[in-house]
């Protein structure tokens, strides 16, 4: 980690090529990964019931509220980087912004790849629906060992760091490919199931809403899962460099892809809800409903698509996140081969082929304690940060310009701070998955602290004579 790499009139440059639309559906494929797909049995299961609806719908709320505080905090510093820069310039770029924005993109090394892991343990999840026989240990005499979907997984993600390292022209041309193909797995699992729906299935029992101790520890674990499919309306903010028009197009593609894929998973739960009844739902629960009603060649190509998905949703999630270390290497804050740009293509090569080399590691994992783990440390690492620091901006720089303001601030930064710590403190085994975000925090910390030493930077700075 050293200092800024010498600029030069040679020195490529990222270009805003990303207009609106692109800038939507590279949000909504973030989004709408396999997470709505493989996820919705966990968070029946954690609710007990149909009343998990209510865990999309507070998830809805808190994605809502966040977004508004993306929104103006993009729209105000469009760059490379999104919460490194929000960061870094809310809490003083030579003074604490320097060790937040430094101890987001350490956390970011962990829980991104984690996060592009998860799709491609879904995808590889669904690629079982159809070859069962993924599902076989690596090592028959060690059944609790990796999988042949953990193989699988890891190799999505190398074909996905193959498929970016082009042109952002190309990215683009794909991405509009990959984004039709999730809006057909969405569609088709929306006709599916309300074409073939009984509402009698989605009948609570009488003690739903006991709010009993066990009932918010369930709301909060279902609202854990949700907002973890909620999230990715964020993703054009990291490509804030590379966005056309971005005081206009970021507030708007954030807003827009939050409203549009709150009323897809909705709609999808309740359709999916209405045909299988809620104590049969298994892992493949909306390829088996597809195959229940259209047939099993329906079921087949839904599991496809559902593929596609998946291998989508972590195209645009590399996509975003690869821009991170690039832009705090460019600011001399993270090791500085980050901030490499391909010379021809002009887009930070070395950042994405680490982040995707640490990503098939964690596929490895299983996808319940990549979810847990990724959720947990971005949001005592990142959300938390942001959240109270959209305040301290507005009081510390009342002055600076603000293409989008947030609505009724400030109770939307109030509002997703509670639902945060609601996520946070609510669940069972909560402590242990804090203590993950905490090693994180203080590993960061250390690393940060010793090269701040050596730099004489914030901390030690202030303490010179």
């Amino acid at each position: 980690m050293g200092s800024p790499p010498n600029a030069s009139m040679e020195q490529p440059q990222l270009e805003r090529r990303i207009g609106l639309p692109s800038a939507v559906s590279l949000n909504m494929m973030y989004m709408i990964g396999v997470g709505p797909f493989i996820t919705l049995p966990l968070i029946v299961a954690a609710m007990g019931g149909s009343q998990a609806l209510l865990g999309w719908i507070v998830g809805a709320l808190i994605a809502c509220c966040d977004g508004l505080v993306w929104a103006e905090l993009g729209a105000a510093m469009p760059e490379a980087g999104g919460s490194y820069t929000f960061l870094r310039e809310i809490y003083g770029r030579e003074g604490a912004g320097r060790y937040f924005s430094f101890l987001y993109v350490f956390q970011l090394g962990f829980s991104a790849p984690l996060s592009m892991a998860s799709g491609c343990i879904g995808f590889a999840e669904f690629a079982s629906f159809l070859f069962p026989r993924l599902r076989l240990p690596l090592v028959s005499a060690w059944p609790s060992g990796p999988h042949w979907t953990s193989i699988l997984a890891a190799g999505a993600c190398a074909a996905i760091v193959v498929m970016l390292y082009q042109d952002m022209r190309a990215i683009l041309r794909m991405a509009w490919v990959l984004w039709a193909g999730v809006m057909a797995a969405m569609g088709i699992v929306l006709v599916a199931g309300f074409t073939h729906f009984h509402p009698s299935l989605l009948q609570m029992s009488p003690h739903a809403f006991s709010f009993s101790p066990g009932f918010f520890a369930g709301l909060g674990s279902a609202t854990l899962i949700a907002t973890y499919d909620y999230w990715g309306y964020y993703n054009v903010c990291f490509l804030g460099g590379e966005i056309r028009e971005p005081g206009r197009t970021i507030p708007r593609a954030v807003l827009i892809s939050i409203a549009a894929v709150a009323a897809l998973y909705i709609a999808m739960n309740v359709s999916v809800l209405g045909v299988i009844p809620a104590h049969e739902l298994g892992r493949t629960a909306v390829a088996d409903m597809v195959a229940r009603t259209l047939g099993p060649k329906a079921g087949v190509a839904i599991a496809c698509l559902i593929m596609w998905t998946a291998f989508s949703s972590v195209f645009a999630l590399l996509m975003g996140y690869s821009r991170v270390p690039y832009a705090a290497a460019l600011d001399g804050n993270f090791f500085r081969i980050f901030a490499h740009l391909h010379p021809r293509r002009h887009f930070p090569d070395v950042a994405l082929v680490g982040m995707g080399g640490v990503a098939m590691a964690f596929c490895f994992l299983s996808l319940a304690q990549a979810i847990a783990a990724l959720v947990v440390i971005r949001i005592v690492l990142q959300y938390l940060l942001q959240q109270v620091g959209v305040i301290v901006l507005r009081i510390r720089r009342p002055e600076m310009p603000r293409p989008f303001r947030i609505w009724l601030y400030p109770l939307p930064p109030l509002f997703a701070l509670t639902g945060f710590v609601f996520i946070l403190v609510s669940r069972h085994n909560a402590r242990r998955e804090f203590l993950w975000a905490v090693v994180v925090a203080v590993a960061g910390t250390a690393l940060y602290m010793l090269r701040a030493r050596v730099r004489r930077e914030w901390p030690f700075k202030m303490n010179e004579s």
